[in-house]
């Protein structure tokens, strides 16, 4: 079974162009099978858009970046965006999505998690993190975040209310001097963990 966090998915490419207008703007992006939340925008990734805290001379990460609805919203808001995937097909229709959106100030980068950014820090990692992958992997995500955070930067995800909250929620107060609940809603909550 293929899942949109593999390198490769092994589902036939097929392709849908939706229309999204949140906070203030308006956007096409095309989706991919194969890739996460085909054919939409799903609940969790709106609320974390609606929601995200973003500040002009922001560096931002969007991990786990997919078609790239994250990474594109909030280019609009901050200085730069790095978007990153370990999905090839997820890494090819983002980049198409930066230039039908007139995107100039992010870029797309493939690989697993933070290896694409070593070395390099953020004022705030944002994700909708791949859930089905397991507990290690979201795992990974909360632990070394703050490695990739300036001082007071700020992890932001949005989670599942049963699809482990709890146990991110948990992980989060332990790795980070400060977390916050930013919005729930339609079976999802919003967590900002503060570096």
């Amino acid at each position: 079974m293929s899942h949109y966090y593999s390198e490769e998915p092994n589902v036939p490419l097929k392709t849908k162009t939706i229309e999204v207008c949140i906070r203030g703007y308006c956007f096409k992006f095309i989706t991919a099978s194969g890739v996460f939340s085909f054919g939409k925008l799903d609940r969790g990734t709106e609320l974390l858009i609606e929601n995200m805290v973003l500040n002009r001379n922001w560096h931002v990460l969007d991990l786990g970046c997919g078609y790239g609805a994250i990474g594109i919203v909030a280019s609009r808001f901050v200085d730069y965006v790095v978007m990153t995937d370990v999905n090839r097909r997820a890494i090819s229709i983002a980049r198409k999505n930066l230039k039908i959106n007139g995107v100039r100030n992010a870029e797309v980068r493939w690989g697993s998690l933070y290896e694409p950014v070593k070395g390099e820090k953020f004022d705030s990692i944002i994700t909708n993190p791949p859930v089905h992958a397991g507990k290690e992997v979201l795992r990974e995500i909360v632990i070394n975040a703050p490695r990739h955070l300036n001082d007071g930067g700020l992890l932001q995800l949005v989670i599942k209310t049963k699809q482990g909250a709890k146990y991110i929620k948990a992980l989060m107060e332990e790795t980070f001097t400060e977390v916050r609940e930013l919005a729930k809603g339609s079976g999802y909550r919003v967590y900002a963990g503060i570096a």
